[in-house]
């Protein structure tokens, strides 16, 4: 039996609308030769209703699992428990590992922190799924981000505002908040978190884990729901430096299907953990620090944290690079009309690009978030006006040149690694900031989400891998160190955090 088609003609109305929304004048005589034209095309949106479409492997058992009650969800950082146990042999084996919500685990529900994509079970497994399997890791659920994961904070998940287990009431960094704290609460061993603007780093550093963000393009983003395909990144959260790096050499390399892979490179993750840094030469930037939202005990405690190199035969030596305070405009000027045009008007996922799409959560997402706008969040809310705003009337120039003067940036701290083996500032400038009052005016809600960025955001427009390293407390706190190293040697980043690790100068225990 033939299928019903479900492309239809478009009616005269329609293409007379559409002609109108372009600025065009047609007749109606006009639009008929042109449903004419359509017509014919459209034959072919057809045929491809007829064909098999291909899809990622799911090569291990597993159930849909649970959405856990209050009481094994303390701090509302799980949005879904399922194990799915992995290869009985692997670097993994005996790992239990956590996933970031926007990462398709197919036949568990995936909500990406979002109401308006409650309800979709994936059908395919991430790359970073199959691979994390194949290992011999045990996946045990999703954990909760934020809204679309546009936000920096924990307070617009849409199951609830995650809460930070080193200060009940305040942030633990976003938008990969849960897998932080199931990390911290040993929940999990390691998770998977994802970073455009600082994701994984600000809720490794606030929850006092480690959190590495890869060189961009290292670790295949297929499966896993986007915000902006040149500051897209997944990577590893854990609570030690031989956790992160062997989560990372499992994961790290090309798969064929993602266009953000070009040139990728992988070294040796695990065995550069305890390469020590004797001989090591680390730039500390003067410009992370210092901001108007720093706090001195950040500042204080980062740089003595720093010197603490020096005990391991390092050099560290005071640099600056003025345009590292440009890296946040920079940043900007590509999330806002690239997020717009990708994550929203895009359906998450967009077109002109070679790859794997994940097509149900095309479907999913376009009729949730089309269907209820007003259920977005409001830091999604206020940049897809504002990207909409520039496109509308700036034509892309602003993302365009923002994106060329991101080489710049890039080359500009690849002119201070060339010297020095990493980069070494804050991760966040600020103590964890409290969660907002049910009641808290837009501006209050957009700040505590977007406050934090300064430090992070620029090296998701560079590409360069950057880890948040616990070396602090203060008010129950914990601060970060980041390291920054040039694309594509994580390992040297890995080296120095292990290094720093083997001082025992802030121990990672579980709350």
């Amino acid at each position: 039996m033939a299928k019903f088609p479900t492309v239809r003609t478009p009616t005269i109305e329609e293409v007379l609308d559409i002609a109108e929304g372009y600025g065009m004048t047609i007749t109606v005589e006009d639009a008929e030769s042109f449903q004419g034209l359509m017509a014919g095309t459209i034959a072919s949106y057809h045929r491809l209703d007829d064909l098999d479409e291909p899809k990622l492997p799911v090569k291990y058992p597993r159930s849909p699992g649970y959405r856990p009650p209050p009481e094994e969800n303390p701090y509302n950082a799980w949005y879904w428990k399922s194990e799915v146990r992995g290869a009985s042999r692997g670097p993994l084996k005996g790992k239990k590992v956590a996933l970031k919500d926007n990462i398709c685990l197919a036949g568990v529900p995936m909500m990406n922190g979002a109401t308006v994509l409650e309800g979709y079970v994936p059908d395919i497994d991430a790359t970073v799924v199959t691979r994390i399997l194949d290992a011999g890791g045990t996946i045990v659920g999703k954990a909760a981000n934020t809204y679309l994961c546009f936000d920096g904070g924990s307070a617009t998940t849409a199951t609830g505002m995650v809460d930070n287990p080193h200060k009940r009431g305040y942030t633990c960094g976003g938008s990969s908040a849960g897998s932080g704290v199931v990390v911290l609460t040993g929940e999990a061993d390691m998770a998977l978190g994802g970073d455009q603007g600082g994701s994984i780093r600000m809720p490794a550093c606030w929850s006092g884990i480690y959190g590495h963000k890869p060189t961009h393009g290292l670790v295949p983003y297929t499966g896993i729901f986007p915000i902006e395909q040149t500051l897209d990144h997944t990577g590893p959260m854990a609570r030690s430096v031989s956790d992160v790096a062997a989560l990372l050499q499992v994961i790290a390399g090309p798969d064929g299907q993602d266009p953000r892979q070009i040139g990728t490179k992988t070294q040796r993750y695990v065995s550069a953990v305890d390469k020590g840094a004797d001989g090591m030469k680390i730039g500390v930037v003067r410009e992370g620090f210092g901001h108007p939202e720093s706090d001195e005990a950040v500042d204080s405690s980062v740089r003595a944290a720093v010197q603490r190199f020096t005990e391991l035969g390092a050099t560290v030596d005071e640099i600056s690079i003025p345009m590292h305070l440009d890296g946040p405009h920079i940043w900007n000027g590509i999330a806002v009309e690239g997020a717009t045009a990708l994550m929203l008007k895009g359906n998450g996922f967009g077109t002109n690009w070679e790859g794997y799409y994940a097509t149900s959560l095309i479907d999913a997402y376009a009729r949730g978030w089309r269907s209820r706008p007003d259920d977005l969040s409001e830091t999604v809310k206020t940049v897809m006006m504002l990207g909409e705003f520039m496109h509308r009337n700036y034509h892309g120039r602003y993302y365009a040149k923002a994106q060329n003067l991101s080489r710049r940036l890039r080359e500009t701290y690849d002119a201070s690694l060339a010297e020095y083996d990493v980069l070494a500032m804050p991760t966040l400038p600020m103590l964890a900031t409290k969660l907002p009052e049910p009641d808290c005016t837009r501006e209050e809600y957009v700040d505590v989400a977007l406050n934090m960025l300064a430090n992070t955001c620029p090296f998701d427009a560079t590409g360069h891998p950057a880890m948040t390293v616990p070396c602090g407390k203060a008010e129950s706190s914990p601060i970060g160190l980041m390291l920054i190293g040039k694309r594509y040697d994580d390992a040297t980043v890995i080296q120095a955090a292990g290094a720093f690790e083997s001082l025992g100068v802030y121990t990672v225990s579980t709350v």
